[in-house]
């Protein structure tokens, strides 16, 4: 890994981490503003590891709500949402 997607990658995991205490589940977009004025390289390793730790986040919540109701813990097992035909990332 290159230093700049390590200090992205690291960048994303405390900003996302920040975001319950700032009370802003879309503050990433501000500090991807700041880095984007810095270096435009920088800011796209910053949004890739974000979408990829909020990818991640997805699909580790859709696998727990899957075993809960697996498990009869929960009622309703979770529906996948409908392929978009590749439209995400």
């Amino acid at each position: 890994m290159s230093v700049v997607q390590e200090l992205a990658d690291r960048l994303a995991e405390d900003v996302l981490a920040a975001e319950p205490e700032l009370e802003d589940d879309r503050f990433y977009e501000k500090v991807a503003r700041v880095l984007m004025a810095a270096s435009p390289t920088f800011q796209e390793a910053f949004i890739t590891s974000v979408r990829v730790r909020l990818a991640e986040r997805r699909g580790r919540e859709f696998l727990l709500k899957a075993l809960a109701a697996k498990r009869g813990e929960v009622v309703e097992e979770p529906a996948a949402p409908v392929d978009m035909g590749g439209m995400g990332h």
